[in-house]
């Protein structure tokens, strides 16, 4: 640790955790808003930016060999500073002739630098911090994560959408855009270079062989843990449906209303799916989690499915009551989002608990729940990779009741979900009061 006194929370833990939903939702989100505003098919956009997912869920493939060099803090900064440089690259990547596949491989960059920085911003939050300060600090944490979203998805957006408006072309107003989200996180380096706290290293690893040989161990500990298998199928199946509409969904609001969407601009769209998306996504999770505090896990997961899936009939109402020369009221819009965001956030709660409380326990706490949470985003690459092409082959209409389909797994895998500890931990299914 660094000689210097320590900084109080607040001065990095809202900064580091905005630096790291800027890019994550630059990826996923403003970038599919950004290839459709461009011409891009539904099949070309959900492919590339799904895929690019992955990223986010191999953490666990190198999170330990950045123990072995330098600082949590040099990382942080570093990736920062590579962030910044990849958003002016992407920025001048547009204007080529074969700018499409050159921009998806920037971006698959940027995911791996993001997905680094993560990793090193988690552990300095977990190692400057004790774990009063923690559990006192997660709500920030996560708020935090969100204003990053609202950045990405209404301000860049945003911005684009007024240079287009006053004759900017769009690729010019698109490239400003990624400048500004540049712009942004150079200031999250200047800044962070004098508050960010260096981040403990308990033990300096001796050699990426004993690195390999503890992982190999946590591995091994994980698949023989009791309801393993159930435990997981529960993982794989809980947001089935919800993996068909993360990156479709709020491609089928920017679609012409002659190509059977809901044809909104990028001003109307960076106020709902970015600013009041994220709000009402906010309000859902901490509903979620008060409901689950009172009520306890058990009792509530599958509640807690239905209200993930359920809300998914608000897409299938705007798909089938949307058509040419037939637009629905913004306010409309607006609602059925708002209500299909809160059911998704209220429900995801369920997801987390479960992994944190059921699967995750054991020696190797954090690397399980590491695993796990990895596996999640790594099972929702095809669903999000299919999405776009299956939107594009059944039509709007028909692509939603689908979503309701697959969403019957989810409410299943609920219900039939293993709780292996409920005799021996039965504390262990609410959530902590602090």
């Amino acid at each position: 640790m660094s000689g210097r006194p320590a900084r109080h929370p607040l001065a990095w833990v809202p900064t580091s955790y905005f630096a790291e939903g800027v890019p994550f939702a630059m990826v996923i989100w403003a970038a599919g808003t950004m290839f459709k505003d461009l011409g891009r098919s539904d099949g070309e956009i959900t492919v590339a930016t799904a895929s690019i997912g992955i990223a986010w869920s191999l953490k666990p493939l190198w999170a330990a060999f950045l123990d072995m060099y330098r600082t949590k803090k040099f990382f942080v900064l570093a990736m920062q500073v590579a962030m910044c440089v990849l958003f002016l690259a992407i920025a001048a990547a547009l204007h080529g002739p074969d700018w499409f596949p050159i921009v998806v491989a920037l971006l698959w960059a940027l995911a791996f630098f993001s997905a680094t920085q993560d990793i090193c911003t988690d552990g300095i939050y977990i190692t400057s911090l004790d774990e009063t300060r923690q559990a006192a600090w997660i709500g920030v944490q996560g708020m935090s994560w969100n204003v990053g979203r609202i950045f990405a998805t209404a301000a860049v957006v945003g911005l684009a959408a007024t240079l287009k408006s006053r004759g900017v072309a769009p690729k010019t107003a698109w490239a400003m855009g990624l400048a500004f989200a540049a712009l942004t996180m150079a200031g999250l380096f200047a800044y962070h270079a004098f508050v960010l706290p260096e981040g403990s290293i308990e033990r300096r690893p001796g050699s990426s062989r004993e690195i390999w040989a503890t992982f190999a161990d946590g591995v091994r500990d994980f698949f023989r843990k009791k309801s393993i298998a159930g435990m997981l199928a529960f993982v794989f199946l809980y947001r089935a449906g919800e993996g068909f509409l993360l990156v479709e969904a709020p491609l089928f609001l920017q679609t012409r209303l002659a190509n059977g969407g809901v044809g909104l601009g990028l001003t109307e769209k960076s106020w709902i799916d970015g600013t009041l998306g994220t709000a009402v996504s906010i309000v859902g999770g901490l509903a979620g989690g008060a409901f689950v505090s009172r009520f306890g896990l058990k009792r509530t997961l599958v509640f807690l499915a239905f209200a993930l899936n359920v809300p998914h009939v608000c897409y299938v109402y705007l798909s089938q009551a949307v058509g040419d020369g037939h637009p629905l009221s913004f306010a409309t819009v607006a609602l059925l989002v708002s209500i299909e965001k809160f059911g998704y956030s209220f429900g995801f709660v369920g997801n987390m608990l479960y992994m944190m409380q059921e699967i995750a326990p054991g020696r190797y706490r954090m690397t399980h729940y590491a695993f796990v949470t990895a596996l999640m985003n790594l099972v929702l690459v095809p669903t999000q990779m299919a999405s776009g092409p299956l939107a594009e082959r059944l039509g709007y209409r028909t692509f939603f009741l689908f979503v309701m389909l697959a969403s019957i797994p989810s409410i299943v895998a609920a219900w039939l979900a293993p709780f292996p500890d409920d005799r021996e931990n039965p504390e262990r299914l609410t959530v902590p009061a602090s």
